[in-house]
């Protein structure tokens, strides 16, 4: 499972132009599922998300989760994260979970996130969907359950 955090000031999401969820400040996370995931990478990315030190402290370091500073996070499906694109001009998508398993895994990261107490709204799993944000820092990070 791959997991892109940006830190925000605010970020949301829409379909059909109708805004689906929001949020600010705090994280936007763009997730992937791959074919051979299972819960226990939802879990650790989710745990790794809440307590991971990317925003500033009173001394202007980053050294608080989004937990410590009472932010909350938007999690959006994208599968693209999971695209193959060592050969060719077009990315293979093979190695991204059915939409089924996916899904599932994507619903088990929002809750583990809830879970750790980090107040979550999400896009719509499958939907072609717009995403407005504006960056803090940027601070962009990349979370592999399979490379950590």
């Amino acid at each position: 499972m791959i997991a892109l955090l940006q830190r925000v000031k605010g970020a949301s999401v829409a379909v059909d132009g109708t805004t689906v969820g929001q949020t600010g400040p705090g994280l936007l996370i763009f997730l992937g599922v791959f074919e051979g995931d299972q819960k226990k990478d939802a879990d650790f990315l989710a745990n790794k998300s809440a307590h991971l030190r990317i925003f500033d402290d009173a001394s202007g370091k980053m050294n608080n989760s989004i937990m410590d500073m009472g932010g909350s996070s938007l999690v959006v499906s994208q599968f693209t994260l999971c695209a193959d694109t060592r050969k060719g001009r077009r990315p293979s998508y093979t190695n991204a979970a059915p939409p089924d398993k996916g899904e599932s895994l994507y619903n088990s990261f929002i809750e583990g996130l809830w879970q750790q107490g980090v107040p979550t709204q999400t896009g719509v799993f499958g939907a072609m969907m717009q995403v407005s944000l504006t960056n803090d820092g940027p601070v962009t990070l990349i979370l592999n359950s399979q490379l950590s």
